[in-house]
């Protein structure tokens, strides 16, 4: 195995240093300018949405933001081929601290997803899913056919099933749910036939009606009803919903000004700095800032995808593109959530809700894209 001094690639090496220069002048740095901004819009937003909480929530995002900054770097050295490589070893860490977490995790949010050491909380669940994403960009990367089979469908299934289903026991359905448009972006580029996609869309059907009817828990039902009627209890679970169409709407096309928000500043949204974050954005900037902010992660989706169109291997291009959807997603579905177009869950906002885990696991898979595009010029 190469040492992990081999898999550092083109920076400050004697042998390839103009190869290098000129890959770091060609990548597309609009990932990690894009990434960055939403970042400080983040910090800004938490600061204003946790004024009125006991605790300096800003301060120790800022730490977990200098964190998570150094380690997308250091992602950015390690060759996307050598961390391919690590795929298998790293998923099964995962899958132990999935393990562990059941055992000896703290709860939280009625999930026990979190280990926590002293002021420091970590969620494995972010870190599950990079190491699924390098797993199937390493299987799927080395089939070499248009159409996948089907015993290759199913392996790939299987590979996302593990980890997912060590979520759900934790209680933690949306964060389970993460996982499948990973997979479904990067088993659509890997070549997949229509008919199989029908059948995989009535299976789920089934599933999801299993679930519903022996699995979920009576809260998590009552969201899902609260989704289709939020006036059937404005009090108790539509109250959420119906706080943040309220912050969002009242934002109107400027907003009410930063750190005016009645919504957020009388502490009638609950979850104000996590997971309804882009509420608060929208009430104190309006509509002209949601513009702002959708135009920054737009600057990052199309950078991301424009990265995975230069890639000169399957490898690196499943990798990106299974990063980037499960990004992608998160964002898709947290903005839909907040103005009730999707049933409330535990979705954090990519860049700008706050959480140390789930921002070190944004730069970490910004950093590996990065790196994915510089390769192409040094790895010839």
């Amino acid at each position: 195995m190469r040492s992990i001094s081999d898999s550092v690639q083109g920076l400050g090496s004697a042998a390839e240093p103009r190869a290098g220069l000129r890959g770091l002048a060609h990548v597309r740095w609009g990932l990690a300018v894009a990434g960055l901004l939403l970042a400080l819009v983040g910090l800004v937003t938490i600061h204003s949405a946790s004024s009125e909480l006991s605790g300096d929530y800003t301060a120790r995002q800022a730490i977990w933001l200098g964190v998570a900054v150094l380690c997308g770097a250091i992602a950015f050295l390690f060759d996307d081929r050598f961390l391919v490589r690590l795929g298998p070893i790293l998923y099964g860490l995962s899958l132990a601290l999935l393990l562990m977490v059941l055992v000896i995790g703290n709860v939280a949010g009625g999930a026990r997803s979190w280990f926590e050491l002293g002021p420091v909380r970590f969620q494995p669940s972010e870190f599950a899913k990079l190491a699924t994403v390098l797993l199937l960009a390493r299987y799927l990367g080395g089939v070499h056919q248009e159409y996948l089979n089907l015993r290759q469908l199913t392996l790939t299934g299987l590979i996302v099933l593990a980890p997912m289903s060590l979520v759900v026991l934790e209680r933690d359905l949306g964060g389970a749910a993460m996982f499948v448009p990973m997979a479904l972006g990067m088993v659509l580029v890997a070549g997949v036939r229509w008919r199989v996609l029908v059948v995989t869309v009535l299976l789920a059907a089934v599933v999801g009606g299993l679930a519903w009817n022996f699995f979920l828990l009576d809260y998590q039902r009552q969201r899902v009803l609260t989704f289709i009627s939020p006036s059937s209890d404005p009090l108790g679970a539509g109250y959420q919903l119906r706080q943040s169409k309220i912050a969002v709407g009242s934002g109107g096309l400027e907003g009410r000004g930063y750190m005016q928000g009645t919504q957020s500043q009388l502490r009638f949204l609950p979850a104000r700095h996590t997971d309804f974050v882009f509420a608060v954005l929208a009430e104190e900037w309006g509509f002209s800032g949601v513009l702002v902010v959708l135009a920054l992660y737009a600057w990052f989706g199309l950078s991301g995808v424009g990265i995975a169109e230069r890639a000169r291997d399957r490898a690196g291009i499943l990798l990106v593109v299974g990063l980037l959807s499960g990004i992608a997603f998160h964002v898709l579905y947290n903005t839909a959530m907040v103005v009730g177009l999707v049933p409330i869950t535990g979705i954090p906002l990519p860049f700008i809700s706050y959480g140390g885990s789930f921002l070190l696991a944004s730069f970490v898979a910004t950093g590996i894209m990065l790196g994915v595009d510089f390769r192409r010029h040094v790895n010839r």
